[in-house]
C-alpha cells in the first residue's frame, strides 16, 4: 500500500490550527489551509478523551481509509487536519466517512465528479 502524504511535525499542525479555517460536525472537526504545493497532506488528531489507544487507533484508521477512498475528489495544495470528537467512539466506517465528506463539502474542497450509475 502506498503511503499518504501527511503532516508530521508539531509546527506543521500548529500552522494549520492557527491560520486555517475549521468546520465541525457531530463526529469530526476539519481544519484546512492552502500549502502552495501540489500535494494534499493529511494530519489526524485523536485525543485521549476519545478512548484508550485501541479506540483512538481504530478511529484514526477509519479517517485514513475515508481519505484514501476519496483522495482523488479533493483539490490539491491543501494541508488538512481531521480531529476526532469523543462522539466518534464506536462509530463505523460509514458514519465516519459520511462525516468526513460532509466537512469537505463545507470547506468547498471537493472537486466535481461524474457519478455514473450502471
Amino acid at each position: 500500500m502506498k503511503n499518504i502524504d501527511s503532516l508530521r511535525r508539531n509546527e506543521e499542525f500548529q500552522n494549520v490550527y492557527k491560520n486555517g479555517r475549521s468546520y465541525a460536525n457531530k463526529y469530526l472537526v476539519m481544519y484546512c489551509l492552502k500549502n502552495h504545493t501540489e500535494k494534499l497532506r493529511l494530519g489526524i488528531s485523536v485525543s485521549k478523551k476519545v478512548g484508550n489507544s485501541v479506540v483512538r487507533h481504530r478511529i484514526a484508521r477509519l479517517i485514513r481509509e475515508s481519505y484514501r477512498q476519496h483522495k482523488g475528489q479533493f483539490s490539491n495544495g491543501l494541508d488538512m487536519i481531521v480531529v476526532a470528537r469523543a462522539s466518534a467512539k464506536g462509530k463505523g466506517l460509514k458514519e465516519i466517512e459520511s462525516s468526513y465528506l460532509h466537512l469537505a463539502k463545507m470547506h468547498g474542497i471537493l472537486l466535481e465528479t461524474n457519478n455514473k450509475r450502471d
